[in-house]
């Protein structure tokens, strides 16, 4: 976590902002979260910050390049820490209760995309920084 809060900070000087105690708890939160959380699933688990903080501290992180948003099937994006803060990985979205779970591929199978998008670039010319996978589908609790 030391190293987390580092890296975060560093980030955020790089933006002009400081590393306050909201954002801080908000890394906290993000990063022992295991899959990204809505707004209201944050302001559930801490109850001690305002609405309108976490907005505006999660708009402040996201520039920073601390989090990103990942976009569900209702109306709520969720957030996560951005891959270089974490691992890679990809996400599983229910398209009946809107949660987001966070899966990781086999070695096996991330050379297999690495190969295809190869071709993707080799064909297309478009040029890839990375690469997501959403699977679309429903949740074990919605059947």
């Amino acid at each position: 976590m030391t190293d987390l809060h580092s890296t975060v900070s560093g980030l955020l000087r790089g933006v002009d902002q400081r590393y306050t105690r909201g954002r801080r708890a908000l890394v906290n939160l993000l990063a022992t979260a295991g899959r990204p959380l809505s707004i209201p699933e944050v302001l559930t688990q801490d109850t001690t910050v305002p609405q309108s903080s976490v907005y505006r501290n999660l708009a402040v992180l996201e520039q920073a390049g601390v989090v990103h948003k990942v976009m569900a099937t209702d109306e709520f994006s969720r957030f996560e820490l951005t891959e270089e803060l974490t691992s890679h990985h990809h996400h599983l979205v229910c398209v009946s209760c809107g949660s987001i779970d966070d899966y990781t591929v086999s070695p096996r199978l991330e050379k297999t995309m690495a190969r295809t998008i190869d071709e993707v670039t080799a064909e297309t010319g478009f040029r890839i920084h990375a690469h997501r996978i959403d699977l679309l589908g429903r949740c074990s609790r919605c059947g």
